[in-house]
């Protein structure tokens, strides 16, 4: 036997699950209970108000922005990505001239801390000096504000994010399309199949879990955007690019109104769990 008792066992999993009760069912169960409740902030005391919370928040305009903005830059971003890192690894899945040198570049940017990335797309961003603005000047064009358009501004945070994490997305499909056996598509090509029948027909079926997988961590990495948000808007201009993540962050730490930001990331929590669970159940599926 591996372990030649059950009190090894439990000693073995023993450190592990007090650092997964502490940093996770911890968090999870106060803010259960904040999200029933009044906080007093100043005096740490608690009073029961039962759906108040959840009430408050459903008639507050700038939490139903951040939902829709939060749903809306997590649907996108995901499948951008997703589709991108399809794209890239159907190209790099054959030899050709510069991919050794081709390949570290495609996947630098997911390298980069998040504020560094901030910090470089800021500077490209800038409606004076920025790169963009100077290439579509050059081309004849008007420069863009690209992050104080409304219209513009959550498009432009997605285009960081797509920039930053397609690369992972990628090399998750490039495993996939590695792993398919070379004699299916030896077949197919001796049958007289054409490549997009192999890649529709053959290919594609057998690397839609890794599709799934990537569209599975990429919504949840996106649905909880704060970290960029904060760093190149703030949430402006106006609330068009407010996510989940720093609506509470703003209720908590800065209105300290921790009975409404409880309430705000247990619905965001119901939300990507739900999300997930669509996720994995097709992922399963794929599999099966």
């Amino acid at each position: 036997m591996l372990f030649r008792s059950r009190l090894q066992l439990i000693s073995l999993m023993l450190p592990a699950t007090l650092l997964l009760a502490v940093l996770t069912l911890y968090p999870i169960s106060q803010i259960l209970i904040n999200a029933f409740s009044y906080v007093d902030y100043a005096g740490a005391e608690r009073q029961f108000v039962g759906l108040d919370n959840f009430a408050e928040l459903i008639d507050d305009w700038f939490f139903i922005g951040a939902v829709e903005n939060t749903l809306v830059f997590s649907v996108m971003a995901s499948f951008v990505q997703v589709g991108l890192g399809l794209l890239l690894a159907v190209l790099f899945d054959r030899e050709f001239p510069v991919k050794r040198f081709a390949l570290p570049i495609v996947i630098y940017p997911m390298m980069l801390s998040t504020l560094v990335c901030s910090a470089i797309w800021r500077a490209w961003y800038h409606y004076d000096f920025g790169f963009l603005n100077n290439a579509l000047v050059s081309l004849g064009l008007s420069p863009v504000e690209w992050l104080f358009d409304p219209s513009l501004a959550l498009f432009s945070v997605m285009l960081v994010d797509v920039w930053q994490w397609t690369p992972m997305s990628f090399l998750i499909i490039l495993a996939g399309l590695q792993s398919v056996p070379a004699d299916i598509k030896d077949a197919a090509l001796t049958d007289g199949a054409s490549g997009w029948r192999r890649f529709r027909y053959i290919t594609l079926p057998l690397v839609m879990p890794q599709i799934l997988l990537a569209l599975l961590l990429r919504s949840i990495d996106t649905f909880k955007l704060f970290d960029k948000v904060y760093a190149l808007t703030g949430g402006g201009p106006g609330n068009s690019t407010s996510t989940l993540s720093l609506f509470i962050y703003k209720q908590g730490f800065k209105f300290f109104n921790l009975g409404l930001a409880s309430a705000g990331a247990l619905m965001m929590l119901l939300i990507a769990c739900l999300l997930s669970a669509v996720y994995a159940w097709r992922y399963v599926g794929a599999k099966s």
